[in-house]
């Protein structure tokens, strides 16, 4: 049978004016739908996929808080059951301090970070008769990588919500556009829970490993709340070594032990060890070296460093570790253990390079020291 002559409009019984009108509704009426839906459309789509990642955020949420009140539990005998008071402190909040007047504000938001880790650690202390500074640490940590993963499916939660029942596209294309980074970082907090329970070290604290290394067979005193420091020699130089006191889970705080060490000892150089987020496309565990205070942290520890710096006029030189975020807070992998070895040999070299023999070379590892000795 040849159909090579077929005609739809004489086989329908119809002329070409009508096939022509009907071509024309075919092209104008999806026209129509987009004109006046496609808002509507656009924000189905887009909202079906965040949908599932709240789904997601929600279910760590849960599993890390059913993780964490599991191990209160079966290891630290709390003497009551800690459910009601695990669950109200999620939902604790911090009213950062009012900034129209910047001068004078770095004091207030040191006193208010100090004073929430002080609430914390006494409401962790309270569950329990009889409890270690190590296992403190630890579940404080834990409470954060609960509130953290809490807050962010709150959050994403309640923009989601808002866009949808404001029939708001727009509104919805921000969080579409954050969504993928706020996964990640969520993925990460939820596998860090294991290696925190395990007390093992996080890559995070591959500054503090390498400081501790050269601790090792120093005489260690206090110079902090929860920071070490020790003196030693490479080279003709006076070392001040500086960490967190481990092996509890803390980073302990440099600014404050900088500041009470300078003065005395008066340093030629200091040298910061850090961990720092790799950028798409660098390689996991390389190394670089640059200038100023390599800290994170919301930012009043590496205004004291600064300042204590500047005043006594002595130059800040780092090194970092790039890693993953998730590299950063999970149990450290191999190949970022491995550079601890390099890391040294190049601060050694740093310190040969840029300073003389006779001075004084303060080196500060910086980073979660949960699981690292000195």
């Amino acid at each position: 049978m040849d159909f090579t002559n077929f005609d739809l409009g004489e086989f329908f019984g119809i002329g070409d004016d009508f096939l022509s009108e009907m071509m024309m509704l075919v092209w104008i009426i999806p026209i129509i739908i987009f004109v006046f839906y496609g808002q509507r459309i656009q924000l189905i789509i887009s909202s079906n996929d965040i949908k599932k990642d709240i789904s997601k955020l929600e279910e760590f949420t849960s599993d890390s808080r059913h993780k964490l009140i599991h191990y209160i539990r079966n290891n630290l005998n709390p003497k009551v059951d800690p459910v009601k008071k695990i669950d109200s402190f999620l939902d604790y909040f911090t009213v950062m301090p009012i900034d129209l007047d910047p001068n004078g504000i770095i004091p207030k938001i040191n006193h208010l970070v100090h004073s929430r880790e002080d609430f914390t650690s006494l409401q962790v202390k309270s569950l329990f008769n009889e409890i270690s500074d190590f296992e403190i640490a630890k579940v404080h940590n834990l409470l954060e990588i609960v509130t953290s993963l809490q807050l962010f499916h709150k959050v994403t939660r309640h923009l989601y919500l808002t866009a949808k029942k404001q029939k708001n596209f727009p509104l919805i294309l921000p969080l579409q556009m954050m969504i993928p980074f706020i996964m990640e970082e969520a993925n990460a907090l939820k596998d860090a829970v294991e290696s925190m329970k395990n007390g093992q070290p996080m890559g995070d604290g591959i500054g503090p490993m390498v400081v501790g290394e050269m601790m090792l067979s120093t005489s260690k005193q206090n110079a902090a709340f929860e920071t070490v420091w020790s003196k030693s020699e490479y080279a003709g130089r006076e070392l001040l070594l500086v960490k967190a006191e481990g092996p509890n889970a803390t980073v302990g705080r440099p600014g404050e032990a900088m500041e009470n060490i300078i003065p005395q000892n008066k340093p030629d150089l200091i040298i910061m060890i850090d961990a720092a987020l790799k950028l798409e496309g660098e390689d996991s565990a390389s190394i670089a070296k640059g200038f100023g205070a390599a800290i994170g942290g919301i930012g009043t520890e590496r205004f004291k460093i600064e300042d204590v710096a500047t005043k006594n006029n002595i130059p800040i030189l780092a090194i970092v570790i790039k890693q993953t975020i998730k590299e950063a807070i999970t149990l450290m992998s191999e190949d970022i253990a491995k550079q601890a070895k390099s890391v040294r040999t190049q601060v050694y070299e740093m310190i040969e390079e840029n300073s003389n023999t006779g001075q004084t070379v303060m080196i500060v590892g910086v980073g979660n020291t949960l699981g690292i000795l000195q």
